[in-house]
């Protein structure tokens, strides 16, 4: 066989044979075995193709379904590709090649790339998001959103970035800019498409709970939606211009006990008030002040870290509860699209309203207390906690939290305001002014209004054009096609206009791991019996930067299709993990511009799959972020290189009859062995992989140790145990042993190794012992020990007795396998 594992030999026949047998193909609604459905992120595939740190969430999943397919599960583990996107359609503006044929290049290049790492998906269910009979579905999903009234036309704010000539949504801009290009962005009203993500609001909120993700996933998620509970508040202000609003101002709070507190009321620098509100001195600053506004995103506005900046109007706003006159600022801190773009600010009790107070000099007045303390001037932070109610009128001297209630009562029986729920979740903006995506199924009609396009006529298909820019009014591309754009209304059957914006590259993935289920269906989206079997995903693996938007946006479209019952599950996906970043060896984020993108396909060609797949894995643990080390894996080389010796070994020894394991003559190894197989399997199911490979690094030098000790088939049973525990992590030279050891069959379907509970127990145990506290010596006493025979072993140590002699034993206390504490 060779001192070493020849990959550039073994890792091509075996990924031949793999799919030659369709190996790894799940069975649809297998009664005798246990579904699981494990699911990666799928990627975008685009032209530069894998660095190593993609294949990284890609590894952890095949070892885990290796693992589990072992285990007797049924296993499903697809693949597809997200191939919608603005680099693809930028390309074709660049050099004229139509994206499907940048598209289908790249998507060829990742799945040769993925190919070489033996990866076990279940190809025969790849989806392209691209692909007319994937569009079809897509659409037909809309179509169901519209007839529910969650797909709808309205006149937004957005991000447009004319240099692309496209709206972008809030996570494409950074520093008011396309995060793309570096183009100048703006803000601009415009006709757009909308989702009614906020009707789900509460349920994508509470359905969290029963999820097993990662604390911190929940967390952003959560933040995301923002629920408020408090309270609409009105302000009486005086318009210098009409105001379609009367003469009332509302804001949202969370904490009206807050109220008589007061001090200035902030608005957003969008609000339709501020043209009403402005005085004509302070216009031409506040101009400026929105300009500047503009060119921020929402997450710039609210970082808290930032210094606060604001303007004041020159207009002032009633406090209803004592009819004090307060000024009126705009700030960008203040979004318009939370609560009502207004707040009042109460900087004694809002650190955020405190730090601008101090900026410029307007009124901090204390209106709730610590228990048993009195208002301390000046003030150098707010106090944001629960206490007695201060200079609030009639209700000072409550509890704060009672006050909330009864602030709100009182507004409510005199029409001032309302106990409310607000959201910081917005309604999702859908359409896009670009070539490459979806087309939206409506047809626009003069007399009919928005007509849905049949489900008989999907997948409306993109007509071919060879200008993909939008036009410089802000027009889609697809309205350039003419004779596309004009067509028949479906119901009055007079003329017609095709909707020429396109969807956002979210929805193709927002449903995809339904469609794995039922890829080649014509004439359902999936089949509900194979929903039924299949759902939820029971792991979810991918990057961490889909943490909110993509999660939220396939929740929502799952819900949605629960409620017209057509998934039989509340939620998509079960147990969650993301996987940490791979940085450059310069510990650096991977970037052409960085020059320290690391080609994986170098790595194989040097060391293989089976070594780069264990390599990736030891970095660390999966969550956490680490750098590369190309000069590192030489060490798993090795690795690999002494278990393809420990095969040649056992390959020479004699076979055991089928099923039987000789442990007679194993002693040396038979512990160390179960203790092997119970680590790695414990570490596979939390996914702490790192640790499963220290531990069967650990087993390899304990082979080597007893190997001259053991009878051939000890021998045997010992390696072949490593070669099954290992073979997840490095299929290739696990199957190639596994045939050379004797086998016929592949090790892929081969049962799990079992452990020998007895085997695990231990022999004797070293206790501490103390007296009076002190620890005096420590004990070795048999593991099965009563707690007589460990007090009289204990006691009969002759270092204990130095200490208990003579003395009058009040109390001997026995912390199991650990510790004995003998007071005196």
């Amino acid at each position: 066989m060779g001192d070493r594992y020849p990959f550039a030999e073994i890792e091509p026949k075996w990924q031949r044979r793999w799919e030659q047998l369709k190996l790894f193909r799940a069975v649809d609604g297998d009664a005798a075995r246990r579904k699981l459905y494990v699911l990666d992120m799928f990627p975008y595939p685009s032209g530069a193709g894998l660095h190593v740190g993609h294949p990284e969430g890609y590894t952890a999943t095949d070892i885990y379904c290796r693992y589990q397919r072992m285990r007797g599960f049924n296993v499903l583990h697809p693949m597809g590709w997200d191939a919608f996107g603005l680099p693809a359609e930028q390309y074709a503006i660049d050099t004229g090649t139509h994206p499907a044929i940048t598209t289908r290049k790249n998507i060829d290049t990742f799945k040769q790339q993925m190919a070489r790492f033996g990866f076990s998906y279940d190809w025969e269910r790849e989806v392209d998001t691209t692909d007319p009979s994937y569009v079809k579905w897509t659409q037909w999903i809309f179509l169901k959103l519209h007839e529910r009234g969650l797909a709808y036309m309205a006149d937004a704010p957005v991000w447009w970035c004319g240099q692309c000539g496209t709206v972008l949504a809030n996570e494409e801009v950074a520093d008011g800019r396309c995060e793309r290009k570096g183009h100048p962005v703006e803000r601009r009203p415009m006709r757009q498409w909308m989702l009614k993500i906020t009707a789900y609001a509460e349920r994508l909120l509470a359905d969290l709970e029963a999820l097993d993700w990662p604390e911190h996933i929940k967390q952003q998620q959560r933040h995301w939606i923002g629920r408020s509970e408090g309270a609409f508040i009105d302000f009486q202000v005086k318009p210098i211009n009409p105001n379609p609003e009367g003469d009332s101002l509302r804001v949202f709070t969370t904490r009206p006990d807050t109220l008589f507190g007061a001090t200035y009321v902030v608005i957003a620098p969008e609000h339709l008030w501020v043209d009403a509100l402005v005085s004509p001195d302070k216009k031409s600053v506040v101009e400026k002040y929105r300009r500047g506004s503009a060119s921020k995103s929402d997450l710039e506005r609210t970082d808290l870290a930032k210094e606060k900046t604001g303007v004041f109007i020159g207009a002032y706003a009633i406090n209803p509860v004592n009819d004090e006159r307060i000024p009126i600022w705009i700030a960008d801190y203040v979004l318009l699209n939370y609560g009502t773009g207004a707040i009042m600010a109460v900087p004694a009790h809002d650190q955020r309203d405190f730090e601008f107070a101090q900026k410029y000099n307007l009124p901090v007045r204390p209106v709730i207390v610590p228990d048993g303390a009195q208002p301390a001037e000046p003030f150098e932070q707010a106090f944001e906690g629960p206490g007695r109610m201060h200079h609030s009128g009639a209700f000072t001297g409550l509890r704060s939290e009672e006050a909330k209630s009864r602030i709100v009562t009182w507004l409510e029986s005199r029409k001032l305001g309302q106990a409310a729920v607000t959201y910081r979740l917005r309604d999702w903006l859908f359409s896009r002014q670009r070539y490459w995506g979806e087309p939206i199924p409506v047809i626009h009609c003069d007399r009919c209004g928005e007509v849905r396009v049949p489900e008989s006529d999907l997948p409306v298909r993109l007509p071919d054009l060879k200008d993909y820019k939008p036009a410089a009014t802000g027009e889609p591309p697809l309205s350039k096609a003419s004779d596309w754009v004009r067509t028949t209304c479906p119901t009055c059957k007079g003329p017609g206009r095709r909707e020429a914006n396109t969807m956002p590259q979210w929805a193709g993935s927002c449903w995809y791991y339904l469609r794995y289920l039922d890829p080649r269906n014509e004439r359902q989206a999936w089949d509900p019996a194979k929903e039924r079997y299949w759902m939820p995903v029971d792991l979810y693996v991918g990057g961490a930067e889909h943490a909110v938007l993509h999660l939220l946006y396939a929740r929502f479209w799952h819900k949605v299709l629960h409620d017209l019952k057509l998934v039989s599950t509340p939620e998509p996906f079960q147990r969650l993990v993301n996987q940490g970043l791979i940085l450059g060896e310069d510990g650096e984020k991977m970037s052409k511009s960085r020059g320290n993108v690391v080609n994986p396909d170098e790595v194989i060609d040097a060391h293989g799959a089976d070594a780069f797949r264990l390599y990736e894995m030891f970095l660390g643990p999966l969550e956490a972020v680490k750098p590369w080390s190309t000069r590192s894996i030489e060490g798993v080389d090795r690795f690999l290189n002494r278990v393809w010796r420990l095969g040649e070994l056992a390959a020479s020894s004699k076979p055991q009859a089928s099923g039987q394991r000789d442990t007679t003559s194993a002693a040396p190894i038979e512990r160390k062995r179960s203790e092997t197989i119970k680590r790695v399997t414990d570490d596979i199911e939390s996914l702490r992989l790192n640790t499963a490979i220290s531990a069967m690094m650990e087993f390899v030098n304990a082979i080597y140790e007893t190997a001259g000790s053991l009878q051939p088939a000890a021998l045997r049973d010992a390696v072949e145990t490593l070669v099954a525990l290992l073979s997840p992590f490095a299929p290739h030279l696990c199957e190639e042993l596994w045939e050379r050891l004797g086998h016929r069959k592949s090790l892929a379907y081969e049962a799990w190794p079992a452990f020998d509970p007895a085997a695990l127990e231990e022999e004797e145990v070293l206790l501490v012992v103390q007296v009076n506290g002190k620890v005096r010596a420590r004990v070795s006493v048999p593991a099965g020990a009563s707690e007589e025979q460990l007090k009289a072993a204990v006691l009969a140590d002759g270092q204990v007795k130095k200490f208990v002699d003579g003395q009058s034993i009040k109390q001997v206390i026995i912390v199991p396998k650990r510790l004995v504490n003998i007071v005196v």
